[in-house]
């Protein structure tokens, strides 16, 4: 790989009363003294299937988005589609930490950005019991954030959730698909099923305790391996001391290591799919918005992130020239 992966934040790694403390410590900064940098947005960028009229025509729009790579390249999609469009658009994605960019369309010091449901609903609004259903999950969200003044548009099929996955070679060997067929052969051959996972993960409820219980899962404790994350991917691809390791769902190191995830078939990871989250008074102002970005978050799915993710990640590309290539392959802007 060219270059190191970007450790990914905003996610339900930290607990939520930290995370509300230091969404209060984000709020003063920003209410104190704005939300710093950013620039405006100079791509010579032309309506294809969306943005036609230029519906944004003299909107002046702030776009954020968190510091990973999945949320820089989802941020530069809707800068660079909303530019099409015809809006003057202000960078400011890459925001430190899990609540600054949340904050900061709160607030109305940005106007939009790509949020997860699931860290929006368990995180920021501090619900213990995730809807196993995508699209309710979405609708609860929508009804509940509309007081904190944000409007959630319709959410993509991205789901950046967790699983287990397994090397090439033990696909081929074990020919599990389902988290319900690794615990059978947990049970059939114990020593088949080896795990390397994340020590957060194996800590949480939600995490590794939670499917073994889930999917009663036969695996003693001396079959799992906690280390952090880069290391479960590169114990994966070796193949050797785990079967099994830990991924997010989206993450580019998938599709180049060839890994194989297996389906949770039980529902029991939360949903988090990513969605467009817009300050309201920003929608009601211009409601063009939510024609220009609706085409597009319907195209954005696991295969295409990992796609994208793998391009930053794994080639070492830049976050925007991935965006802007893909935005035009796919048809919905044109390159001036």
């Amino acid at each position: 790989m060219k270059r190191r992966m970007r450790r990914r934040a905003g996610r339900t790694r930290d607990d939520a009363a930290r995370l509300l403390a230091a969404a209060l410590a984000v709020g003063a900064a920003v209410a104190g003294c704005g939300l710093a940098g950013g620039s405006p947005l100079v791509d010579d960028v032309k309506p294809g299937s969306v943005g036609r009229g230029l519906p944004l025509e003299g909107a002046e729009l702030t776009v954020t988005s968190k510091e990973f790579t999945e949320q820089l390249i989802l941020g530069q999609i809707l800068a660079l589609a909303l530019e099409a469009a015809g809006a003057d658009v202000r960078d400011r994605t890459g925001i430190q930490g899990a609540v600054g960019a949340r904050e900061a369309v709160a607030r109305g010091d940005a106007d939009v950005m790509y949020e997860y449901t699931g860290t929006a609903w368990t995180t920021y609004l501090g619900s213990e019991r995730p809807f196993a259903d995508p699209r309710q999950q979405w609708q609860a969200l929508r009804e509940a954030d509309l007081k904190n003044g944000i409007t959630w548009l319709p959410p993509a099929a991205l789901n950046n959730t967790y699983a287990l996955a397994t090397s090439p070679a033990n696909a081929k060997k074990y020919r599990t698909k389902t988290l319900s067929e690794v615990a059978a052969l947990s049970k059939k051959d114990p020593s088949a099923v080896t795990l390397c996972v994340e020590n957060d993960f194996a800590a949480r409820d939600d995490g590794l305790n939670g499917m073994r219980k889930a999917y009663a899962m036969g695996v003693p404790a001396g079959a799992v391996a906690t280390m952090d994350g880069g290391t479960v991917y590169t114990r994966l691809s070796e193949g050797g001391s785990c079967t099994y390791g830990e991924v997010f769902t989206t993450d580019g190191r998938i599709k180049a290591m060839g890994l194989t995830v297996m389906t949770d078939d039980r529902h029991f990871f939360p949903n988090y799919n990513a969605a467009p989250e817009i300050n309201s008074k920003s929608l009601k102002k211009y409601p063009a918005m939510a024609d220009v970005l609706g085409p597009i978050t319907k195209k954005l799915d696991n295969a295409v992130a990992r796609e994208l993710n793998a391009r930053v990640d794994v080639d070492g590309e830049d976050p925007h020239s991935v965006a802007k290539e893909w935005l035009v392959r796919e048809g919905f802007v044109r390159a001036g």
